[in-house]
């Protein structure tokens, strides 16, 4: 289809330019920054190459790239991408984009250190979402902790040393129990292919086992309730721009890892424990929304909201263990609707990061108290802000509306009482969401009333791009439908038949 490994520049190219910018000892704010600029506009670029040469009628893996890379351990460097993959892919870039037009003006010790790890760290996002060996797959995806690690680890703020340790040690505890379930699944396979995985006949006892060991790995990176309490803190202490990346794109890792792994893996143990972690869910979505509810510090808030929205996607795809059997198509919506979930969290997360950010630079501080009555010195900042707010309560016309309609609509299909819990839950994402509104926006302000500008050049470009999309995806999710329809019918067919 093309006659260069696109797969592999998308991956390598960013790893390469990051890896310099780090090795260069800052060369200049300026020259790192527009080296960022024209890495991450390169890689947006074949991005939407690969989104429109990609076949969706057909779906299955394309644009494949495969050849042994340890011959005596069978592991081969396999990349390939359906539609799923290809959506995260994007995400991935367009974000990355957004960080690199919105760091312009922001001022750092080392700033080509900085963008440099944002760099590696998109790079090793696009070798998570396309790599279908299980090895080069556990590689990307732990190799993502090094420059989350050095970024909020340098750079953070004040408790940043506790909240990276924090960070480390939850994510990588469970990602040992993911690794020990690879290497017992390629023991049986003879292959460490993800999909000759879905071929296997295990035991009950091995798929329940092998279940809990993947939901652990990937459940405290989306994270899900009740391995989340790393998220808020690596949030408070992260710059803006790390606090972007990580709520819009590295949480979907794990919804990502669930769709690959667990869903084709483990179906008899997922219908079998689906209420379950459809209850553990609905925990998320209903109890984190009260928790965000009584928090002061913005930063907190969004990400409380964060953890509750994730819930949407971990219940949409254990719906699909609980559907599959009797409505296929229910089955279908909801991970479809868990998808449609993450692109728009994606979106709506790293607006509202980016929003708190640029209030902090005029209050230099990340509590409600002291930032009230914004509206009145920044009206452009404060419409958009409300949008992204509005959005972030599922309203109708936005992307945040659309996954979340979905889910509930196939949750109704199981159990009305999923349906109705789920549903509460937009009354409750409103209810924090108005709240910091309210307060941040029109609240009476009592401090640094001169301290607020309106927003710069770059900043509008980023949020004014960001409400685009988000309106976009919500009036005519068409463009994320088509992309996925394939790619979902094809997961749900094959865990239908049994494994094929």
């Amino acid at each position: 289809m093309f006659d260069y490994p696109i797969l592999s520049i998308l991956i390598w190219l960013p790893i390469v330019i990051g890896l310099i910018l780090v090795a260069s000892n800052d060369i200049g704010k300026s020259l790192s920054t527009t080296i960022t600029l024209l890495t991450t506009l390169i890689i947006l670029i074949i991005s939407i190459k690969l989104f429109q040469s990609y076949d969706y009628s057909v779906g299955n893996l394309q644009f494949v790239e495969r050849f042994i890379w340890i011959s005596g351990l069978n592991i081969f460097y396999y990349l390939a991408v359906d539609g799923i993959s290809v959506s995260l892919i994007l995400l991935t870039s367009f974000i990355n984009v957004l960080i690199a037009i919105y760091a312009s003006s922001e001022d750092y010790d080392n700033k080509s250190s900085y963008l440099g790890y944002f760099l590696i760290l998109e790079g090793l996002l696009m070798g998570t979402f396309s790599a279908f060996d299980s090895i080069l797959f556990y590689i990307f995806f732990e190799s993502l902790l090094i420059p989350l690690f050095l970024i909020i680890g340098i750079w953070g703020g004040e408790n940043r040393k506790y909240a990276t340790i924090k960070f480390f040690l939850y994510t990588f505890f469970g990602s040992v129990l993911m690794l020990i379930s690879i290497i017992y699944l390629a023991n049986l396979a003879d292959s460490f292919a993800i999909e000759d995985f879905y071929y296997l006949t295990l035991s009950f006892e091995e798929e329940v086992l092998l279940l809990l060991a993947f939901l652990i790995g990937f459940g405290i990176k989306i994270p899900m309730w009740p391995v989340h309490t790393w998220l808020p803190d690596a949030h408070v202490e992260a710059p803006t721009s790390g606090s972007v990346i990580l709520a819009s794109v590295l949480l979907k890792v794990g919804g990502y890892g669930m769709i690959r792994f667990l869903l084709p893996i483990t179906t008899e143990a997922g219908i079998y424990l689906s209420d379950y972690m459809i209850y553990l869910s609905l925990i998320a979505i209903i109890y984190i929304s009260f928790v965000a509810f009584a928090q002061e510090d913005m930063k907190k808030l969004i990400a409380y909201s964060s953890v509750a929205h994730m819930g949407f996607v971990t219940m949409g795809i254990f719906l699909v263990f609980n559907l599959m059997g009797n409505n296929p198509t229910a089955a279908a919506i909801g991970l479809e609707g868990a998808m449609v979930q993450m692109i728009s969290h994606g979106l709506i997360s790293a607006a509202l990061f980016f929003c708190i950010g640029i209030m902090y630079k005029h209050s230099h501080s990340r509590l409600i108290k002291d930032n009230f009555g914004v509206a009145q010195f920044m009206p452009i900042f404060s419409f958009m802000m409300v949008f992204f707010l509005m959005a972030n309560s599922g309203l109708p016309g936005t992307s945040g509306f659309v996954g979340e309609f979905l889910v509930i609509t196939s949750s109704l299909g199981s159990s009305f009482l999923f349906g109705f819990l789920a549903a509460l839950s937009l009354i409750l994402s409103a209810s924090y969401s108005l709240k910091l509104g309210k307060n941040v926006l029109f609240g009476d302000n009592q401090k640094n009333s001169q301290g607020y500008l309106e927003c710069k050049s770059n900043e509008k470009i980023v949020l004014g791009t960001l409400v685009i999309f988000v309106l976009y995806l919500g009036i005519s999710p068409d463009l994320l439908f088509n992309l996925l329809d394939k790619s979902v019918s094809d997961i749900i067919s094959s865990i239908s038949l049994g494994k094929a």
